[in-house]
């Protein structure tokens, strides 16, 4: 578990920080979650129902990892896991869709595409891991 600097420098500082800050796939996670919405911001109007899903799956992906890694069941860390993936790669298809409409910067679909395909690498490990733990 590599903690950023913006963590260490909140621990030095006294300041509180919770479980899920401490995780790489959490930092990779809200990395990831910054470069969709420049790609939902850029979407052209009336592709609003794109920008939106487009957000709210990348969203879930944070979310789904904060309450993973607040459960101490570990079949419920392996479950929220799960779903933070299955909301990652929801997320990944709408990026790929967006490229291939022509409604985006191609940099910053490589950008988007590399943060979430690492993102589902690191969950589907720390799902597994977890499904071991609770058998």
């Amino acid at each position: 578990m590599a903690v950023t600097a913006a963590v260490a420098a909140d621990r030095r500082c006294g300041v509180a920080v919770f479980d899920f800050e401490q995780l790489d796939v959490f930092q990779v996670a809200a990395e990831m979650r910054i470069c969709v919405d420049d790609i939902a911001e850029s979407l052209p109007r009336g592709r609003g129902y794109m920008r939106d899903q487009l957000r709210r799956a990348a969203n879930s992906v944070v979310l789904n990892i904060a309450e993973g890694a607040g459960e101490y069941s570990a079949g419920d860390k392996a479950r929220f896991y799960r779903m933070g993936k299955r909301s990652a790669t929801e997320a990944a298809a709408q990026v790929v869709v967006a490229s291939r409409l022509g409604l985006t910067d191609e940099a910053k679909v490589a950008r988007a595409r590399e943060l979430l395909h690492r993102v589902v690498s690191m969950l589907v490990r720390m799902a597994s891991r977890a499904e071991q733990r609770a058998a």
